[in-house]
């Protein structure tokens, strides 16, 4: 199993490399990056690049670890206790499998993605530790052990909005993806839209890496945001020459709601065309 990247997702090649390691070592890959970056999909497509199957698990703030690997309802069971039903007899079916449950006993060996790890409490990775380590688990309501045939390939993504635990640092292999430089970018334009025109893609690149580099920016506008914007201009048929502008009534990008998504930032945008009708004016 190597991952080459797909026609459909531009990996780099440090990208692709730590892919083909992680899988090489059989560890967790945990991804980090700037929002919008492609650390999600990039799981999707190394799914659809080697043939096997995708179980996603999105973490939220209220996901504990134990629900990756399975959950007992001791509430339906009673119920159905009280009721007469005879499927209480058997407390397997009461057992609800996690999304590594899942991925232990597929018969094709999974890609695992656990999206968004740094969304669940701080203790959510350690309490993972040997289960990832060991591809395994035991289930103390049934007393059966569930063993994975062949490790999943798992990678992790994380936004960096809480550390996370050295112990579950050692046992991954850790890549960071760098925002794409203009060139990737036009790689990644020219995916998402084949045969769009070069200057009119020149423009947009210029005022979109222009509004990353504004000092004082809450959020810088991502790959994604990039990708709607350029979706919308193509749609009203906003021309290289529109987006050139010089006039300084004009200096804020049309339909900028597509890069910008705070009030903050939005308003310093605006100071700024304003200082510079000012400067223009003097």
């Amino acid at each position: 199993m190597k991952f080459t990247g797909s026609k459909t997702y531009v990996a780099t090649d440090d990208l692709k490399i730590a892919v083909n390691a992680a899988i090489t070592l059989s560890r967790p890959l945990l991804i980090k990056g700037e929002p919008g970056t492609g650390k999600s999909v990039l799981a999707q497509e190394v799914a659809r690049a080697l043939g096997s199957p995708l179980i996603e698990w999105h973490i939220k703030s209220t996901t504990r670890a134990q629900q990756g690997l399975y959950e007992y309802d001791a509430v339906s069971r009673l119920r159905d206790s009280q009721l007469g039903d005879a499927r209480v007899k058997d407390i397997a079916n009461y057992i609800k499998r996690g999304k590594l449950w899942d991925a232990f006993t597929h018969p094709a060996r999974p890609v695992l993605l656990i999206d968004e790890i740094d969304k669940a409490d701080i203790e959510f990775p350690n309490d993972l530790l040997l289960e990832l380590d060991r591809m395994e688990f035991f289930v103390y309501e049934t007393g059966e052990t569930i063993k994975a045939t062949s490790r999943p390939i798992v990678m992790i993504t994380s936004n960096n909005e809480k550390e996370l635990p050295d112990a579950f640092l050692r046992r991954c292999f850790f890549h960071y993806i760098k925002f794409p430089e203009a060139e990737t970018m036009r790689a990644i334009v020219d995916v998402h839209f084949p045969g769009i025109k070069a200057r009119l893609v020149n423009e947009a690149l210029r005022i979109f890496y222009e509004i990353r580099e504004v000092p004082g920016l809450k959020k810088k506008p991502s790959t994604s945001e990039l990708l709607d914007w350029l979706k919308l201009i193509l749609n009203e048929d906003i021309t290289p020459e529109t987006l050139r502008e010089t006039d300084p009534r004009k200096l804020v990008p049309p339909l900028a709601g597509a890069l910008v998504k705070n009030e903050q930032d939005a308003h310093l945008l605006e100071r700024l065309a304003f200082m510079a009708r000012r400067k223009s004016a003097e």
